[in-house]
C-alpha cells in the first residue's frame, strides 16, 4: 500500500520561558506522523533564505510496490510553498543527490543493469523533468555534481575509479579520460563554475601514494594535470576553493607515509595559467600545518594530557625524529570569507567493541565494529595568501554516529561563528570568536513547545546550519503526554532552531508549532 503523506498544517502558539543564558530557541515546528513499520524516508534539503525542501520517499523494490515522492518546498517559517508528487517505476533506485541555487537532482539507477535516470526538479514553481541514459554497469557511485546541462558522476567500475559525464540536452554520455587504473581512488570530484570546469581529485594506493588534481572542461576534455610526486608528505585530502580567476587555494590533510593517518594539514596556491608549471608551482608553495603547530587542536584533551602528548612530541622532535599522530579528518567543503577562507574539519575514529582511544590517536580494542566515533572538531582560519591566521576547537562528547557524516554545522554571525552538533535529544553549541571560546560547549534540549508533552525517544538525528542565526535540526521521535507514556506517538519533525544573544529584557520567546493531524491520505 502506497502511503501519502498530506501536511494539514493546524497552529499552535504557546509560550516558552527561556533562562536568560539560553541563546538557542525552538523557533517553529513541523511534525509528521511516521509508521516505523512502514517503508518511509525522509530527506531535508535547506535552501537558505529560500527555505527548506523536504522529500518523503515510500514504497520501492523490497516492499513490492512503486517509488513514491512527495516533494514539499516550505519558506523560513515553514509555511509550504508548493507540493508535489511523483511516481516512479519500481525497477529503479535512488543512489544521490545534489542541488544548487535553481534545481534540486536525484540519481536513480535500474537495478542490476547500466540504466540510470536523473530527475530535476525546479525550486521556484515544483516542475519535474527526467532523463534516462545508459552509463556503467556495476559501477559503484560515490560522487555526484552537476553543471550546467551536465551531470558529473564518479565511482568505481570492477575496483577503477571511473568519472562519466551525461547530458541533459542529448542524453549522450562521456568518460573522463586518464583515470581508469588500479591503485586509485576518488578523493572529490569538485566544479568550478566560474571557470566552468570540474576537478576531480585522486591518489594512488601505491608507488608512494601520489596525489593530482585532473581538470577537465565542461565537455570533459582534459586540460591539465597538477602533480604533487615531488611533495615532502603524502596528500590524503583537498578540497579547492577559487580565489580569482586564475588562482584557487588546495587546503586538505596530509600523512608522513602511505597511510590515512593524518599529520597535520597543508596549503597551497593552484594557479590556472599557461604560462606557468602549475605541478611546481604548487609543490613549491605548499605549507605543512602539524597538528602540534595549531595553538588549540588538543583542547578536546584534559589538560595533564595535552601536556604529555605535547611534551612527547616534542622530545620526539629534539631527536630529529617525527612523532607520528594515528588522528583520521573528515575535511567539510572550504568556507570563503571576506579576508579568505574557513577550514573546518572533524576528527574521528572507528570504534570497535571495547576499544579505547589512547595517545596520539592509537586506538586499543576488539574487533566488533560499533560505528564512528567523533572526537573532536578544529576550525582553521587563513588569508588568501594561504597564511594560517587562527585555529580554534570544539570538543565532541559522546557521540557515535553508524555512518560517516558530517556532524559538526557552522553558522557564521558577524566576526563570530556558532558550532553545533545534535547529540541524544540535544544539541551542543559553542561560539568562538577567531582563537578565542566566547561561550564554551553549551546543551541545548529539544523540546514539541506543547505542554504536557515529553520526547521520550529520538533517532536519525540531524542538524544542518540554515540561513543567518538560524539552524534546523530533524530526525525521529516518540512523544508521549507526560502523564500517559503508554499512548505515544511516532512523528518525523523539523525544527527550526535560533541563536540570538542573551536576552537582556527577560521577556519569553514565543513559538510557534505547525502539527500535521494525519487525517488526509
Amino acid at each position: 500500500m502506497v502511503r501519502t503523506l498530506h501536511i494539514c498544517c493546524l497552529l499552535f502558539l504557546g509560550i516558552a520561558v527561556l533562562p536568560l543564558r539560553a541563546q538557542l530557541t525552538n523557533s517553529l515546528r513541523i511534525e509528521i506522523p511516521s509508521n516505523p513499520n512502514e517503508s518511509e524516508t525522509f530527506d531535508v534539503t535547506p535552501l537558505a533564505e529560500r527555505g527548506v525542501l523536504m522529500t518523503i520517499g515510500s514504497g520501492g523494490y523490497y516492499s513490492n510496490s512503486p517509488n513514491h515522492f512527495s516533494f514539499q518546498r516550505y519558506n523560513t517559517d515553514l509555511k509550504q510553498i508548493w507540493k508535489r508528487e511523483f511516481s516512479q517505476d519500481i525497477k529503479y533506485r535512488p543512489l544521490q543527490t545534489y542541488n544548487n541555487e535553481h534545481f534540486v537532482y536525484y540519481l536513480f539507477q535500474e537495478y542490476d543493469t547500466d540504466q540510470f535516470q536523473f530527475l530535476r526538479l525546479h525550486l521556484d514553481d515544483g516542475v519535474i523533468e527526467t532523463f534516462e541514459g545508459t552509463l556503467l554497469d556495476q559501477f559503484d557511485i560515490q560522487h555526484f555534481k552537476v553543471m550546467g546541462s551536465q551531470a558529473y558522476v564518479g565511482g568505481y567500475h570492477h575496483s577503477r575509479p571511473v568519472v562519466m559525464s551525461f547530458s541533459f540536452f542529448d542524453q549522450s554520455t562521456k568518460v573522463l579520460p586518464g583515470m581508469y587504473v588500479n591503485h586509485m581512488e576518488l578523493s572529490s570530484l569538485e566544479i568550478d563554475e566560474g571557470r566552468q570546469e570540474v576537478n576531480v581529485l585522486v591518489h594512488s594506493t601505491k608507488r608512494n601514494c601520489r596525489f593530482s588534481i585532473r581538470t577537465y572542461s565542461y565537455d570533459s576534455k582534459l586540460l591539465r594535470t597538477v602533480d604533487f610526486d615531488k611533495a615532502k608528505y603524502t596528500l590524503i585530502t583537498g578540497k579547492l576553493l577559487p580565489v580569482s580567476q586564475t588562482e584557487s587555494l588546495l587546503v586538505g590533510n596530509y600523512s608522513t607515509d602511505c597511510t590515512p593517518y593524518s599529520q597535520g594539514i597543508y596549503i597551497t596556491r593552484i594557479h590556472h595559467s599557461d604560462q606557468i608549471d602549475a605541478s611546481d608551482d604548487a609543490v613549491k608553495n605548499l605549507q605543512y600545518i602539524e597538528f602540534s603547530q595549531l595553538k588549540n587542536f588538543f583542547n578536546f584533551l584534559k589538560p595533564h594530557r595535552q601536556q604529555k602528548l605535547l611534551a612527547r612530541a616534542l622530545k620526539k622532535k629534539e631527536e630529529g625524529k617525527d612523532f607520528k599522530f594515528h588522528y583520521r579528518l573528515l575535511v567539510h567543503d572550504l568556507q570563503p570569507t571576506p579576508d579568505g577562507l574557513t577550514l573546518i574539519a572533524e576528527v574521528y575514529y572507528p570504534q570497535y567493541r571495547g576499544n579505547t582511544l589512547a595517545y596520539g590517536g592509537y586506538l586499543r580494542g576488539s574487533n566488533r565494529y560499533d560505528g564512528y566515533r567523533y572526537t573532536h572538531a578544529f576550525v582553521c582560519g587563513f588569508d588568501l595568501q594561504g597564511k594560517l591566521l587562527w585555529d580554534n576547537c570544539f570538543p565532541i562528547k559522546e557521540l557515535l554516529s553508524p555512518e560517516l557524516t558530517e556532524m559538526v554545522q557552522v553558522s557564521f554571525q558577524d566576526d563570530r561563528m556558532v558550532l553545533a552538533y545534535p547529540n541524544d535529544g540535544e544539541i551542543n553549541t559553542e561560539v568562538i570568536q577567531g582563537s578565542k571560546v566566547l561561550k564554551e560547549t553549551e546543551k541545548f534540549k529539544l523540546q514539541t513547545n506543547v505542554e504536557d508533552e515529553k520526547i521520550t525517544f529520538s533517532s536519525q538525528e540531524n542538524l544542518m546550519a540554515w540561513y543567518g542565526r538560524h539552524f534546523i535540526a530533524y530526525g525521529f521521535q516518540k512523544i508521549a503526554p507526560t502523564r500517559n507514556y503508554a499512548s505515544q506517538r511516532d512523528v518525523f519533525y523539523l525544527n527550526k532552531l535560533t541563536y540570538t544573544p542573551e536576552n537582556a529584557s527577560g521577556k519569553p520567546a514565543e513559538v510557534t508549532t505547525r502539527k500535521n493531524d494525519g487525517s488526509e491520505r
